[in-house]
């Protein structure tokens, strides 16, 4: 199989074409996981809220971006209900929570890490959408991905202009370009299986 894979901005590493070939031969299990991975994404954004209700824009941003990700969670959720896939715990790949123990625990270092995390998670999104979009023989799937991508493009960066809104432009570069590449080497030394970031 030959798999274009477009450079995604933020990405050190685009994804491997094993990744797209192994997704494709377990499509319920990547709709299963992602429906795990829309809620979790609204409740990141509703987490932030909680965390800093003050920051207006960030509150603002993230109210539309969590709307947004909990319509996408239901839309999925029709998906595997009409194919007949029950809802059900799946276990997440290492992933997230490897990502995550990156993030800083004082402030503002810890907003500037969770914005960054949180963009870099949606661009991994993205790019894995867009390359069920452009190879899924399933018509209705591979436009279903089609048109959550643009979504998931804004989305990444919501993250980053947030970052850029609350902290030096200077200092969210240089961390961006350290937590890109800690982000792509988690995921090369992830063992594989159909998940939407593994």
């Amino acid at each position: 199989m030959t798999t274009t894979i477009p450079t995604i901005k933020f990405l050190k590493q685009p994804t491997k074409p094993e990744w797209v070939e192994l997704a494709l031969a377990n499509l319920d299990t990547i709709l299963l996981d992602h429906s795990h991975c829309e809620r979790k994404a609204a409740g990141v954004a509703i987490n932030l809220m909680f965390r800093y209700p003050s920051y207006t824009k960030l509150v603002r941003s993230l109210t539309a971006l969590a709307r947004e990700e909990l319509e996408h969670f239901e839309q999925v959720n029709q998906i595997l209900e009409r194919r007949g896939i029950a809802l059900a715990p799946l276990a997440a790949p290492p992933y997230g929570a490897s990502l995550n123990a990156l993030i800083r625990r004082d402030e503002p270092a810890r907003l500037l890490d969770t914005l960054l995390v949180c963009a870099l998670i949606e661009a991994r999104s993205h790019e894995r959408l867009g390359l069920l979009a452009a190879h899924c023989p399933d018509t209705e799937l591979a436009k279903f991905y089609r048109a959550l991508m643009a979504s998931e493009a804004r989305h990444y960066g919501i993250y980053w202009l947030l970052a850029n809104t609350y902290c030096d432009a200077k200092t969210v570069a240089e961390r961006l370009e350290e937590l890109a590449l800690a982000e792509s080497k988690i995921l090369a030394n992830l063992y594989p299986q159909p998940r939407i970031h593994s």
